[in-house]
């Protein structure tokens, strides 16, 4: 057994979802049958491990726990040309603020709460509780890892973990908070296509949230397809012109979350809804 899937074993044991980095951090290309996403991206990906293909594809989305999975033949050769091994925040319940130097742990130390830290090569990953949108360059040296994100695996660090706050949160917005009676000017990291917000109001924004956040409280049965369905309806009004929040998107997958769903599951929905709408 190579020592980077002794560590993955080990780590996904621990509740961490895993996956094989090859050099230069990055995760391994598709298979054949997935290239370009000729599957269709990941249309039948389990609530547990990759898509049915079989190999660690799709990046982020490939991270497991399941011990099956990750010894299985379809990963025995991305082992044993791996250089690291990675998890994703997101699907353990985390999201970490990786600081890529001196001067962004300076800053960090000033305006974020102490919580559990890792030593990188040249910085470090400070891990907090509960999850956000992944969102890269948030300020010099610092990016956000969580949903949809992966991080190399470093060791378990030092410190106890606590709970995101306000001033982690707000690390992702892209401005500062304005009134609810103002236009909205905030975005969320979609593949949207941005421009003007064709809506006159955000009144017809908040209700439309809410109306989502309302269907999938109400949700008796077939919560996996209510959440998907219901993500699909908000970003086929919402995802391109830029109104859609972190907040917005967050009270979303807390009322999936509430009904049952895994950080990962709200995640997948997200993520094959943006696919499936070509944002």
């Amino acid at each position: 057994m190579s020592e980077h899937l002794h560590t993955a074993l080990r780590i996904a044991a621990a509740g961490l979802p895993v996956l094989p980095l090859r050099r230069g951090k990055l995760p391994f290309g598709n298979c054949p049958a997935c290239t370009r996403n000729a599957c269709g991206g990941r249309p039948t990906m389990k609530a547990a491990g990759p898509c049915e293909c079989g190999a660690p594809c799709h990046a982020w989305a490939a991270a497991t726990t399941d011990p099956h999975v990750i010894g299985s033949l379809a990963w025995a050769s991305a082992w044993r040309q791996a250089a690291a091994v990675a998890y994703h925040p997101g699907g353990a319940g985390l999201t970490v603020v990786d600081l890529d130097d001196t001067a962004a742990i300076a800053w960090a130390r000033k305006a974020l709460p102490a919580t559990r830290t890792v030593p990188t090569t040249r910085g470090e990953h400070w891990i907090y509780r509960g999850t956000m949108p992944s969102a890269n360059a948030v300020r010099p040296g610092v990016d956000i890892k969580s949903l949809a994100g992966y991080v190399r695996w470093l060791g378990n660090g030092t410190g106890a973990t606590v709970s995101l706050t306000d001033p982690v949160r707000a690390l992702t917005l892209k401005g500062p908070a304005v009134p609810s009676s103002a236009p909205q000017s905030l975005t969320v990291p979609l593949r949207g296509h941005g421009g003007e917000c064709p809506h006159r109001t955000p009144t017809y924004l908040e209700r439309g949230v809410s109306m989502a956040v309302q269907r999938i409280s109400e949700a008796r049965s077939a919560v996996h397809a209510t959440v998907y369905r219901t993500f699909l309806a908000v970003l086929s009004t919402h995802g391109r012109c830029g109104c859609l929040t972190d907040t917005h998107v967050n009270r979303l997958f807390t009322a999936a979350q509430a009904k049952g769903e895994t950080p990962r599951h709200c995640t997948e929905a997200w993520t094959n809804a943006l696919t499936t709408l070509g944002l």
